[in-house]
């Protein structure tokens, strides 16, 4: 068992996520098209000969600052580092997933072709997760030989739509799309994401540009239910977006240069990621965030093992080492998103430095029951919606 030391720092800002859905329709039509072999991958072609055993290595690309560094070594990584020691199995660990879309880009052409990536473990957003898994590009996972990922992970991601019961996809971390404000400038409480729209806020807040980002927790102020949200649901979120940006209650929509306008006050009010807001919070006690009375939207960034990956023993072994307690509170104490591993908040609780015992307090890295009940994670855009759906949100944010 790993000895998690947590007494570093908080040290991730997150780079998150993939925004547009265009250069992923794009790569996939060009890929499908012309004589190229059909995207699906049926389940008998998707392994290949493990070489786990005679060769201990293993490819893991994750997105830049999404892991625990060490503070007089950034090139050294402590839970990383550890697992090495104890297994023997050597990580080569890239940052290179800057964009759900560029790394789509990057990999579907060994996919859909039947080849080797070149990787044995991804780390993307589930939205993108969920077209791996419908076209075949994963592998499914052993459980009976991941005991803590069978054990530890949060009751409430294990079996979203797109993968029921999580064969082939496991959370790295999870987070969630709420409401930020500043609430000294804005002088009130957000509660509903209803008080997006009132007139104190006009010109004042942002929305997120990314589809997949930004529909669910809007269809949640509608009263939605975005676990099986249905067209009447997107077209009303649209005609209501479309309404507030023709009377200019909308700023502009964003990225993550979300987080300058909140910190600068160019905007009062905005659709943000509970990670950031934490890493704003320690600069500014203004920043809030809130979970809307109608609820919000719980996401997750998840582990996978694409086809004819050549150690998939190793890999399963290392996301399983992160489902360990210590382990999970480690990288929870770095990254300050939602921890996948309920029981690391004990570990934290119980640790003697104070800056990793509050975390465990933090209701944005180990969600009560109350606000719980109010995180939903959302069915995805299908493959026969997307494109419809893409075009038509991409005429209002103007992409």
């Amino acid at each position: 068992m790993a000895t998690a030391d947590l007494s570093r720092p908080v040290s991730r800002r997150t780079l998150l996520h993939g925004l547009g859905t265009a250069g992923v329709l794009g790569a996939l039509a060009a890929l499908t098209g012309c004589g190229v072999p059909a995207a699906y991958v049926q389940p008998g072609d998707r392994g290949a000969p493990d070489r786990s055993a005679a060769d201990r290595t293993l490819t893991f690309a994750n997105w830049p600052l999404y892991i625990d560094v060490d503070d007089d070594n950034p090139a050294r990584r402590p839970t990383l580092d550890a697992f090495t020691r104890r297994t023997g199995i050597d990580v080569r660990y890239t940052e290179e997933i800057n964009d759900n879309d560029e790394f789509f880009g990057k990999i579907s052409p060994s996919l859909i072709n039947h080849q080797e990536t070149g990787r044995d473990l991804v780390v993307i957003s589930d939205w993108m997760a969920a077209r791996f898994v419908r076209l075949g590009w994963v592998q499914e996972m052993d459980r009976s030989k991941q005991p803590h990922v069978a054990a530890e992970l949060d009751p409430q991601l294990r079996s979203p739509a797109f993968d029921e019961g999580r064969l082939h996809s496991v959370p790295w971390q999870s987070g969630i799309t709420g409401i930020a404000y500043n609430r000294k400038k804005l002088g009130r409480e957000i509660r509903s994401t209803n008080d997006l729209w009132a007139d104190d806020l006009h010109g004042r807040i942002t929305l997120l540009s990314g589809l997949d980002e930004a529909f669910a927790l809007l269809m949640q102020g509608n009263g939605a239910d975005v676990t099986r949200w249905t067209a009447d649901d997107f077209d009303t979120m649209c005609e209501q977006v479309e309404r507030q940006k023709r009377r200019g209650q909308i700023r502009r929509f964003t990225g993550n240069d979300y987080i300058k306008d909140l910190a600068t006050g160019d905007v009062v009010a905005c659709q943000a990621y509970s990670g950031d807001v934490i890493q704003l919070q320690a600069d500014s006690a203004d920043i809030e965030f809130v979970v809307p009375e109608e609820g919000a939207e719980l996401w997750a960034e998840s582990l996978l093992i694409p086809n004819l990956a050549r150690h998939k023993s190793n890999a399963e072994a290392l996301i399983d080492y992160y489902y360990e307690p210590e382990v999970a509170a480690e990288l929870a104490s770095w990254v300050n998103y939602v921890c996948p591993v309920p029981a690391a908040r004990d570990v934290l609780a119980s640790s003697k430095d104070k800056d990793s015992a509050a975390l465990a307090e933090d209701p944005l890295i180990f969600p009560d029951d109350a606000m719980r009940s109010r995180l939903a994670i959302a069915r995805d855009i299908t493959s026969d919606e997307r494109e419809d759906y893409a075009k038509r949100w991409d005429a209002i944010v103007g992409l």
